[in-house]
């Protein structure tokens, strides 16, 4: 029965302090979030088997883990530059239908990944991309190019003399 109740709490605490940390941080995890979530089982687990390890001690653990992703929320809401450091910044793989190849390579995105987000986007050559971005959450966001803008810059390649 004793771990019943253990369950009991650290289910219901969880469920508060989960709640507490807002809808936006399950639909938008950093890594560092996610790793903060990852770490609760293993602080909670100890407790609920009974050991040593008080339903205090875990409650004080995943305290502190859900204070600390709070606080890096509101730090990278309040500034940019911890954002920027917390967060990363998205980086641009594909340039007017040209591929980044140092910044793929640095991010370690092969071209199969860029043709695959393409696809997605209803695009079939690397030509008909304006930008492809590597977003700071890891997904690749493809902006489609302007089919006037594609048109006014093979203007200018063909009066252009070589």
């Amino acid at each position: 029965m004793e771990t019943v109740i253990r369950v009991i709490v650290i289910y219901l605490f969880l469920m508060f302090g989960l709640r507490v940390l807002g809808k936006r941080e399950f639909g938008q995890l950093s890594p560092l979030e996610l790793v903060s979530l990852l770490l609760i089982p293993e602080l909670v687990s100890s407790a609920l088997q009974s050991e040593d390890f008080s339903i205090v001690d875990a409650i004080v653990g995943v305290s502190t883990l859900l204070a600390l992703t709070v606080l890096t929320s509101i730090a990278q809401h309040l500034s940019k530059k911890a954002e920027t450091v917390i967060a990363g910044e998205p980086t641009v793989l594909v340039y007017h239908g040209q591929l980044a190849s140092d910044a793929m390579n640095r991010e370690r995105v092969t071209p199969d990944e860029i043709f695959a987000e393409m696809h997605k986007a209803g695009l079939d050559e690397l030509e008909q991309v304006r930008w492809a971005i590597l977003e700071d959450d890891g997904s690749i966001s493809i902006v489609p190019e302007n089919r006037q803008d594609r048109d006014k810059r093979g203007q200018v390649e063909q009066t252009t003399p070589v």
